[in-house]
């Protein structure tokens, strides 16, 4: 047999060579808002989606500003995936100027959102545009946008966004995650509703091992966190969270608020103090200092980690169950009524069938 010619073999290695590109191309060019949303999307498409975040590991959603590179990032993209209810305000301007027109999931549609926690104290707030523009959301059009203004961009309304922190609520951010991959590539159809199933039965398994964990917590313990993020996690399993500000982390705690809290911490039954990893820990380091109350860890609210096992949605929530498991556990634990006095949700509520 005669050797292969030379031309030939560079075409053959060129080829080969060129494969991965060629790959990646043909997946589904999807752009999430945030991290955890990017996880959520890997997870349900494979091997089939390539995904980009705006806001990565360890970043701040709430104040962050898009770049023209973002508006690009949109108009090449197959695919959009936002969380909604005013999380991200920035998000509708941005998709507004990069002329996007593809699919666009809602990550929070079909979600019956609670009320932010502390509203009342902070509607009065108008820096953040939180009277202002809190029913922005029902003017938009088909793309759930309607321009907005530059006041807008971090305004929160009067819903509270963070619906991931209840596990069974995040069942509907699948689905609504699998059903715009399909939307967009109808192709793969049977692979994103597998792998929606396979991650769906994950998210109930972590969701029993959490409640498993918070039940050993005393249903009368408080903690307080950098920002209002955890009214989803307080909803599903039983833990009150206060906190110095409100949902936004742009927000400095006025010296009254903070005497307020340190009020509260000594009427009641606040044990631990948690940083959160992307908001100004500086605060909690002074309640600790003027309380006498320890700093108990770090929880992961808005953004996942870079590294570790907070670097998974699931691997977050776990995480942030173990930190409060390990600092507020009783250690006597057997039966103490948990099931009576926490409030778990309703199986109806939530959809789950355990």
């Amino acid at each position: 047999m005669s050797p292969l010619p030379f031309s030939r073999w560079l075409v053959g290695v060129s080829a080969l060579l060129a494969l991965p590109a060629a790959v990646a191309s043909e997946r589904v060019q999807v752009v999430t808002s945030f991290s955890i949303l990017a996880d959520m999307v890997e997870q349900v498409g494979g091997e089939h989606v390539e995904v980009t975040s705006l806001v990565g590991p360890d970043g701040d959603a709430h104040v962050y500003s898009p770049s023209p590179g973002d508006a690009r990032a949109l108009a090449d993209a197959d695919l959009v995936v936002f969380n909604g209810l005013l999380y991200e305000g920035w998000m509708e301007r941005l998709i507004d100027s990069s002329d996007y027109a593809g699919a666009l999931v809602t990550a929070t549609q079909g979600i019956e959102p609670l009320a932010r926690a502390g509203q009342d104290e902070h509607d009065s707030h108008d820096d953040h545009g939180h009277d202002e523009h809190a029913d922005d959301e029902h003017d938009h059009d088909e793309h759930g946008h309607d321009g907005g203004d530059e006041e807008a961009d971090h305004a929160h309304g009067d819903d509270d966004p963070h619906a991931w922190q209840d596990l069974a609520r995040a069942e509907t951010y699948v689905e609504n995650i699998r059903d715009g991959l399909i939307e967009a590539d109808g192709d793969n159809r049977e692979t994103y509703e597998e792998n929606a199933e396979r991650y769906l039965a994950e998210i109930e398994k972590a969701d029993d091992e959490i409640r498993a964990l918070i039940e050993e917590i005393p249903p009368s313990t408080s903690v307080i966190t950098g920002h209002d993020s955890f009214g989803y996690f307080a909803d599903a399993y039983g833990v009150r969270f206060l906190s110095p500000v409100g949902l936004s982390t742009e927000a400095d705690p006025s010296g009254a608020s903070m005497a307020e809290l340190i009020d509260v911490i000594e009427e009641e039954n606040v044990e631990a103090l948690f940083h959160e990893n992307m908001t100004n820990q500086s605060i909690l380091d002074q309640l600790a200092e003027e309380t006498g109350l320890s700093v108990a860890g770090t929880l992961h609210a808005d953004a996942l980690s870079s590294e570790g096992e907070a670097s998974t949605y699931l691997g977050m929530m776990r995480h942030n169950a173990k930190v409060l498991h390990d600092a507020l556990a009783d250690p006597d634990h057997e039966d103490h009524g948990n099931e009576d006095e926490r409030d778990h949700g309703d199986e109806d509520d939530h959809g789950h069938d355990h």
